[in-house]
């Protein structure tokens, strides 16, 4: 899992949404209110549909107002294991992870893959 991944509040204008999702390694911003728990999710989609193409001024809409829900979200208490096998059944590159709903981490199949691999022993005769 990836601790303390970025958010920005669900008070602050979409622009600074889109500054960070100008960065290539960022895919999604999310979203969390004032005691940290997840609002949503902002990618550049959420963006061009809901600011750009609604005619909002990105200076002034709050990312709160335009979050999109999640699909899912896995508790912080789950195994790394049982967390895989969330991701692989839904076929999800990322989840978010949270903690009595509060944003505490990101849980990535291609981290979690890297992970399993290097707990598993060597076959015989490696």
């Amino acid at each position: 899992m990836v601790a303390d991944p970025f958010s920005l509040r669900a008070e602050q204008p979409a622009r600074d949404a889109g500054e960070a999702l100008v960065r290539p390694e960022v895919r999604a911003v999310f979203v969390v209110d004032g005691v940290g728990r997840l609002v949503g999710v902002v990618t550049r989609n959420t963006l061009v549909r809901e600011v750009v193409a609604a005619g909002r001024d990105p200076e002034t809409t709050p990312l709160g107002e335009i979050a999109e829900r999640p699909n899912a979200t896995i508790d912080s208490g789950l195994s790394l294991v049982d967390g895989f096998a969330f991701l692989e059944e839904r076929d999800y590159e990322r989840v978010p992870v949270v903690d009595d709903g509060r944003l505490v981490g990101v849980l990535a199949r291609a981290v979690v893959q890297r992970r399993l691999a290097e707990d598993d022993p060597p076959a015989d005769g490696e």
